[in-house]
């Protein structure tokens, strides 16, 4: 059963979308279940002040890639990184043991868009 925060989540995502000129992109896919997400980040003096994703997947990814667009906002990098699977199942009310995958996907989308941009900026992987 889900959540009453993570039904929000589903059916009214935020931060959908994609952000123009983003500095850092990161996608991440689950060739088992076909959830692919992709998140976009802004980032200025060291915090993300924008974050948007579009995702391909079922109702759990959606509300996670949601979720992990709203934890990321006004966070340092190093912040950002921190930010695990189990604490954006949390913050959803938590997650049927067959979806924790979706919160693996969300957060490692966020990891890979923050070492694409560190990558362009000549800083090195996270």
């Amino acid at each position: 059963m889900y959540s009453e925060k993570l039904m929000d989540h589903f059916t009214n995502p935020r931060n959908v979308g994609e952000i123009p000129n983003a500095d850092g992109i990161g996608e991440e896919g689950n060739p088992t279940c076909g959830d692919v997400m992709k998140i976009s980040i802004k980032v200025e003096d060291g915090r993300i002040t924008d974050a948007k994703f579009r995702t391909f997947g079922c109702g759990a990814a959606i509300a996670v890639s949601s979720m992990v667009t709203e934890m990321v906002k006004g966070k340092t990098l190093d912040e950002a990184l921190a930010i695990t699977k189990e604490a954006v199942a949390a913050e959803l009310g938590g997650l049927p043991p067959q979806k924790m995958h979706c919160s693996n996907l969300g957060a490692d989308a966020l990891r890979r868009a923050i070492e694409d941009y560190k990558g362009r900026k000549g800083a090195g992987p996270a």
